[in-house]
């Protein structure tokens, strides 16, 4: 019994296992972002800040600017071209619109109906950068030209009545015209909006359709209800890639509008190039930034969907 009862004699410390090696390179992925951080300070963050202290100047170029925090230059300069940012609104909105209308269903056919054609359809796609944005505007001079045969067609369907009725033609004039304007605006920023189209489409899985059919929804239900609502990303990508840059762009409207037709973008360029006034160059900048990023928020919180091709 008393053997039993014994406690058992005590075990010996174990020996201590080897340390865990030391993480090596875990500052390796702030190496590699730092050639991005340095560029982003560099080429934006930097003349950014530039152009902020440039905008609350006054002064002139032979006296020299000094900045004086003259916050009235803002106010001053949206109060005389408001104009011009409610005109850049309006065709960029519209070049948008254009673009959303004529891609997706070119996005669609790529997606879905192309077969072994897509790959040259994506060619002919991406196919105007090829040339030179300068060159494309150009072109649709020589395209819109009076007497030419897209505007004899115009004429012969009635159409530029109907568009001198609202506004955007004169007459039998199409060149130096909202049209022309909105027409260059559709035609360079439409692979913008196709692309990320494309590839939203793209990701959804065939058998989503093949189930929408088995419970007997017919075509237009289905794109209604899975096909559309799935490629939103796409859409709203798209739509912020054709409309940012188009709200700021100068060049179609210097080459295919007039002095009526003119956008903000034209008002900052000839503020900083030709009449040398860099403050309120600096001021439109910041105001016309300030407006889209405000609409973009609203936009995006608007379509409900976070998750951007």
């Amino acid at each position: 019994m008393s053997t039993l009862t014994e406690a058992p004699p005590p075990l010996a410390p174990e020996a201590p296992g080897p340390k865990p090696p030391k993480r090596r390179g875990r500052f390796t992925p702030y190496w590699l972002l730092l050639p991005g951080i340095l560029w982003l300070v560099v080429f934006f963050a930097l003349p950014m800040i530039y152009q902020a202290s440039t905008s609350v100047q006054t002064g002139s170029l032979e006296e020299g600017y000094k900045v004086t925090w003259h916050f009235a230059t803002y106010w001053d300069a949206l109060s005389a071209y408001w104009p011009q940012f409610v005109r850049s609104v309006l065709y960029a909105g519209t070049a948008t619109i254009l673009c959303l209308l004529l891609g997706y269903p070119l996005a669609y056919l790529i997606a879905f109906r192309a077969g072994r054609w897509k790959n040259l359809i994506m060619i002919l796609v991406i196919a105007p950068f090829f040339t030179s944005f300068l060159i494309r505007t150009l072109a649709w001079k020589t395209i819109l030209a009076d007497g030419g045969p897209v505007v004899g067609a115009l004429n012969t369907l009635h159409v530029l009545n109907v568009t001198d009725w609202l506004g955007m033609t004169a007459g039998d004039r199409v060149l130096a015209t909202p049209l022309a304007v909105v027409c260059g605006l559709t035609y360079n920023f439409l692979p913008f909006m196709i692309l990320p189209l494309y590839t939203s489409l793209e990701r959804i899985d065939g058998r989503l359709h093949e189930a929408a059919g088995d419970l007997y929804a017919r075509p237009w239900t289905t794109f209604r209800k899975v096909t559309f609502p799935l490629s939103m990303p796409g859409v709203v990508s798209g739509t912020l890639l054709t409309f940012i840059p188009a709200a700021g762009d100068y060049v179609n409207a210097d080459l295919l509008g007039s002095t009526d037709t003119r956008m903000v973008g034209n008002v900052i360029q000839t503020q900083f190039l030709r009449v040398l006034d860099y403050p309120t160059a600096a001021a439109l900048s910041f105001i016309l930034m300030a407006a889209i990023l405000l609409m973009v928020t609203l936009y995006i919180r608007r379509s409900g969907t976070e998750d951007l091709v």
